[in-house]
């Protein structure tokens, strides 16, 4: 579970698939991830922080005894995966180590994304949604977040989400007729079917 939330592990996973859907899906690639990178500014600036900030909730480790997976140090990152990690119980001193519990910012981040990836790439799109909930899982799991808070963050995502990929279809109708035509003649879409 340590694993699965700790990102440093997947960056470059996340690299790779970032660079194949800017280079080998064409323009819904390229509007997919400009979409995303929208979406998790957003959600950051106007939404996790804030509400943080806002809320100020303890996280049950802070609050309460729970166990802990605390994974081994590596360079790089993902040789971690292959060391044993220390299982401890949460103290006195994880009550300031960790920020305030709601919202998750794994949880918006990554519902978010597989809401993304189901609106762009129907078929095949839903499949984020299981790295999403076992990243939403894990939280939980970990100590890090109450069930609440993955629970109403990942509501919370999902309108975000949604929200960012109306607006930017609304901004391309818009400005690609405009600005880009030839483009746009061909793209008349984002998210659906393109002409070309």
């Amino acid at each position: 579970m340590a694993a699965i939330s700790n990102v440093e592990i997947w960056k470059p996973l996340l690299v790779l698939l970032v660079l194949y859907a800017l280079i080998f899906r064409g323009f819904k690639g390229r509007a997919f991830v400009l979409t995303v990178l929208l979406t998790l500014i957003i959600s950051d600036t106007l939404f996790v922080r804030p509400l943080k900030t806002l809320i100020n909730r303890h996280r049950p480790k802070q609050t309460q005894t729970v166990r802990m997976v605390e994974l081994a140090k590596a360079r790089p990152e993902f040789f971690t995966l292959f060391k044993r990690p220390r299982i401890r119980f949460s103290d006195e001193s994880d009550r300031w180590k960790s920020g305030p519990s709601f919202p998750s910012g794994h949880v918006a981040n990554n519902v978010a994304i597989a809401t993304l990836c189901t609106v762009f790439f129907r078929r095949r799109g839903w499949l984020y949604w299981i790295v999403a909930v076992a990243i939403s899982y894990s939280r939980i799991y970990l100590g890090a977040h109450w069930p609440s808070d993955v629970l109403a963050t990942a509501f919370m995502a999902i309108g975000e989400a949604l929200l960012v990929a109306a607006l930017a279809e609304l901004l391309w109708n818009w400005a690609g007729a405009r600005w880009l035509p030839a483009v746009y003649a061909q793209h008349t879409s984002l998210i659906g079917r393109t002409i070309a």
